[in-house]
């Protein structure tokens, strides 16, 4: 028995030795640490820092820092670096592209320009120490993202470029980061400017020709094999930082690069980019921060002045370049106050990046101890203040557009957003659940309900229960994207009008039905099931033939009808679409005539969409396919039709899913029929009161119309000829 304790106490001699021991308490610590400081208003990240600090072989020696450590420290800022690379709104970027430009100039040479001289001359560092450390001051990490998202004003224009500005300032001082490097080494001269330019430009090819291209083939081939595609995507971010060190720069730039180039393939709303971010932010990021809090050596902080006022110069400057960069970026654009202190607030805080920069430097010998020590308290300074600044400053930016009530209005629709999912073929309910929960809004508390009706048989019980029992495995795929889904099966004489009955039942906003046989017997059966589920409900209703993964989209091509905007469902599908765009990032096309466009650009100024919108004249609805030129294979797209007797209602939008299936076989489809009415009182009065009597003889009337006018046309055209 004392043997026994012996070598139980044994395995807890300082430094510990047992790996599943040190494992054990490192996750303790990932769990532990942000829970106790966050009732400080203490950032997540600093806490993890904080424990390494005291574990670590310069605190209180519990760890120390051994190959496996230093492995999954390289796996946590290569993973660092690619999600910020994943996660970058390229749309955002695109669509305050000149704004952007000019922060992440004046973000990136403002600082630089004033960190230089304060390191070089005034602290004394030599050229490479000084302009390493001055490029670390143009860094910043979005820590106080979460807190504009909380606050509702992600879309806020002040807010899109201070994201678009961390593209250009990050991606300017990696590659700094490589040329410091070099002339550390000695190898500043033409043959290194030379190779580095040939091997970037390899390294750019492979990284934004090659790697998409077999991504989406890697995608389109397996999409069935979920847990491949996250492995796939961790395979290529360490490809990329292996190509990235073979190619002479830093392995940080390549997973960057990655993000970068996966960008699009992998929607923020995606089961996959939901796995990335948990077990990233679950355990490779934290071990990272962890691991470089055991880089903290206490004893030269309190051994001398020297590193206090470093780290304080280091604060003082990294603060100041950053304000003076909003500043003068509100005075060029036009800001509020409130809108500069939120730009200044986003972009003062510095973490990732940062720790990336310093650490390779200090790695390389370029930077010293206290450089690395004043840097830790850098961040704990800077993620601290950054979180208060921006919270004030994004509660002032909410009073200040308190009087919006378009952002009223959409708030309201938000939280009260159902989707309906009815379910005819089971091979189906993948992709139509995938693109609910892309076009789904984030902020919606309704779940996503997935319906199976029963017919009214005798075997009705026993099939309620076998459609149950298929769709519980579809809660569960949701549940990776973080998305409520809720099964309902019901018994119904017909699934029609069981659908139309479900969807007022849980007041559904939008329904989301797959797309007719191809079969014409059966096409004809469908055509008049959709029909009749367009006249039982008013919702807005999507017929969804989505054969391809969504992610391997080029374009939306959307087809609007004259007159589209009086109907009640124009700015939802709208919404909608341009939600797909931005989940997707892709561009998205839109043909219609003069006035819908006029109504088009106010509902994207209304509702603040940031998707790349494009808008086309076009009012030949005579020859609708001559569209089909400007249309290819990779495009998805989208038709805005009517329900018989709307205003928007055409007969040259009969049989539009048959047509479109004839003509567009090979692409993705969507068509809307957009809400008839803005509540149900309007459908439930009137309903004895039909228009369908006048809109039959009206049709007929305009087919008769036509087929005199293609004979008098014929007739001209054999003159002609004569």
């Amino acid at each position: 028995m004392t043997d026994f304790f012996k070598l139980l106490m044994h395995e807890f001699d300082l430094p510990l030795r047992n790996p599943v021991l040190i494992f054990s308490l490192i996750l303790f610590i990932i769990l532990l640490s942000p829970i106790l400081l966050r009732k400080l208003n203490i950032p997540s990240i600093i806490g993890l820092i904080i424990s390494g600090v005291v574990v670590g072989p310069f605190g209180l020696n519990i760890l120390e820092k051994t190959v496996a450590i230093d492995l999954f420290s390289t796996i946590g800022l290569l993973y660092i670096m690619f999600i910020a690379g994943l996660e970058l709104d390229l749309n955002q970027f695109k669509a305050f592209k000149n704004k952007s430009i000019l922060f992440g100039f004046l973000t990136f040479i403002i600082p630089i320009s004033i960190g230089f001289p304060v390191c070089h001359y005034i602290l004394g560092y030599d050229f490479n120490a000084s302009f390493l450390t001055a490029s670390m001051f143009a860094t910043h990490t979005l820590v106080a993202y979460p807190i504009v998202s909380k606050l509702g004003i992600s879309k806020n224009e002040s807010v899109a470029i201070t994201v678009g500005g961390t593209i250009l300032t990050d991606t300017a001082v990696l590659i700094l980061l490589a040329v410091v490097i070099g002339s550390n080494e000695g190898s500043l001269n033409q043959e290194f400017w030379l190779r580095l330019g040939f091997s970037l430009i390899i390294f750019s090819a492979i990284m934004f020709y090659l790697i998409p291209r077999i991504a989406q083939w890697f995608f389109r081939t397996l999409e069935s094999e979920k847990h491949s595609h996250y492995i796939f995507v961790l395979s290529v971010v360490f490809f990329a930082a292996f190509l990235a060190e073979v190619a002479g720069v830093e392995p940080i730039i390549g997973a960057f690069v990655a993000g970068l180039a996966l960008n699009k393939l992998i929607p923020h709303s995606s089961a996959l980019m939901n796995r990335i971010e948990f077990i990233g932010n679950s355990l490779f990021i934290p071990f990272f921060l962890i691991s470089v809090g055991m880089l903290v050596n206490l004893q030269v902080i309190f051994n001398g002045a020297d590193a206090l006022i470093v780290a304080g110069t280091l604060s003082i400057v990294a603060f100041f370049g950053k304000w003076l960069a909003a500043w003068f970026t509100q005075i060029l654009c036009k800001y509020s106050k409130a809108q500069r202190q939120l730009i200044f607030g986003l972009s003062s805080s510095h973490a990732a990046a940062t720790l990336a920069i310093i650490l390779v430097g200090f790695n390389a010998g370029i930077l010293d101890e206290n450089i690395l020590n004043g840097t830790i308290i850098l961040i704990l300074i800077t993620c601290v203040t950054a979180s208060f600044v921006t919270e004030k400053a994004g509660k002032q930016i909410v009073i200040e557009s308190a009087d919006d009530t378009s952002d009223i209005a959409m708030i309201q629709t938000i939280d009260n957003e159902h989707i309906l999912l009815p379910i005819a073929d089971m091979e189906d309910v993948e992709k139509l659940l995938e693109f609910s929960i892309y076009i789904r809004d984030k902020k919606s508390t309704s779940p996503v309900s997935i319906l199976s009706v029963v017919s009214n048989d005798e075997e009705a019980e026993h099939n309620i229960m076998k459609a149950r029992n298929k769709l519980e495995e579809f809660v569960m795929e949701a549940s990776a994207s973080e998305t409520n889904v809720n099964i309902i099966t019901t018994i119904d004489h017909n699934p029609a009008c069981g659908i139309a009955r479900i969807s007022k039942e849980i007041l559904a906003d939008i329904v989301i039905l797959g797309w007719p046989q191809k079969n014409d017997f059966l096409t004809k059966l469908v055509g008049e099931k959709l029909d009749s589920i367009l006249n039982g409900t008013d919702k807005t209703i999507f017929v969804s033939d989505l054969q391809k993964p969504l992610v391997l989209h080029k374009r939306i091509i959307s087809i609007v009808p004259p007159f589209a905007e009086l109907e009640n469902g124009f700015e939802l599908w709208i919404i909608k679409t341009g939600t797909l765009a931005e989940e997707l990032s892709i561009p998205m096309i839109i043909y219609c005539n003069a006035q819908t466009k006029k109504a088009i650009e106010r509902v994207i100024k209304k509702f603040k969409i940031t998707s790349a919108i494009l808008i086309h004249f076009f009012d030949d609805w005579e020859d609708l396919l001559i569209l089909s030129k400007s249309i290819s294979d990779d495009d998805l797209i989208i038709l805005v039709s009517a329900r018989k007797g709307s205003a928007s209602y055409s007969t040259l939008l009969e049989n539009i899913p048959v047509k479109m299936e004839k003509h567009f076989g090979l692409n993705n489809k969507l068509v809307i029929y957009p809400q008839q009415f803005s509540h149900t009182f309007a459908s439930t009065t009137y309903k004895d009161v039909s228009s369908e009597p006048i809109n039959l003889g009206i049709e007929a009337i305009q087919k008769i119309g036509k087929g005199i006018g293609n004979i008098f046309k014929k007739e001209e055209e054999e003159k002609e000829n004569i």
